[in-house]
């Protein structure tokens, strides 16, 4: 795990400020749908695709675009030092989440890849993942991929690979931050604000999305009574995703 997602992180209320003010084109999803009838949507763990995209995938499904969604890993390893045992049904309930997840967003339909590479060591399986978005991105798919810059190494491996295969193939890459909400800052310099895109979400989207993230059982709540077993995911990083909008980078 990268130092850059240790500590308490920027809080919402900072963001909530600046990004307003940010005068970034707007995604117009049904101009997505025109351009690509078709999206490879790429996470490492059962969880990103919806924190980062949410709303952006529930437009795109109900735009009727196929979606071929692709989970490196099943975030088996989120809990290490946990004796809980629900420990050793991690990857099964995350998959189980995710689905539930998207079924909450209005997201169906559309086909599952969950290559089961190991949590954590997705980079050493890069290769592996390559081949498999080789085969799925087309010319004219829309690649949906985590940002190969977000400080977390299954991520920004997905990120690669990712790029490669949209480059290699003819797809259009689009690049969506999760950890980066976390240890990065309103005009951060490491983050490529130049390819900013934003997708205002509508209470309706906003109140969906937020049932959606709550369907991660295992991430926002304990696991088990020990200090190991305790939430992955914070309420102070969960409040990035509760915004009335989506970033991503195209």
């Amino acid at each position: 795990m990268s130092e850059l997602i240790s500590g308490d992180g920027t809080a919402e209320d900072v963001w909530g400020e600046w990004l307003p003010e940010q005068d970034w084109p707007a995604i117009d999803v049904a101009g997505m749908r025109d351009g690509a009838e078709h999206a490879v949507v790429v996470a490492a763990h059962p969880d990103d695709e919806v924190l980062g995209i949410g709303g952006l995938l529930a437009g795109l499904a109900a735009a009727d675009v196929r979606l071929d969604l692709v989970w490196a890993s099943d975030g088996e390893g989120s809990h290490p030092g946990s004796t809980a045992p629900l420990v050793t049904r991690l990857a099964q309930l995350r998959r189980q989440e995710s689905a539930t997840a998207l079924g909450r967003l209005g997201v169906r339909g559309y086909r599952a890849h969950h290559l089961g590479l190991p949590d954590g060591s997705v980079g050493g399986h890069e290769d592996e993942l390559g081949q498999t978005l080789g085969d799925l991105v087309r010319p004219g798919s829309l690649v949906l991929a985590l940002w190969r810059g977000d400080g977390h190494p299954d991520h920004e491996a997905c990120g690669r690979a990712a790029a490669s295969a949209a480059a290699t193939g003819g797809g259009r890459l689009v690049e969506y931050p999760v950890w980066a909400w976390h240890w990065g800052a309103p005009g951060d310099p490491r983050i490529p604000w130049q390819r900013a895109r934003r997708l205002a979400l509508s209470p309706e989207l906003v109140a969906r999305k937020a049932t959606a993230v709550d369907a991660f059982d295992t991430q926002v709540r304990p696991i088990g009574p020990d200090r190991w077993d305790g939430p992955v995911l914070s309420a102070r990083m969960l409040a990035h995703f509760a915004r009335d909008v989506e970033v991503v980078f195209g």
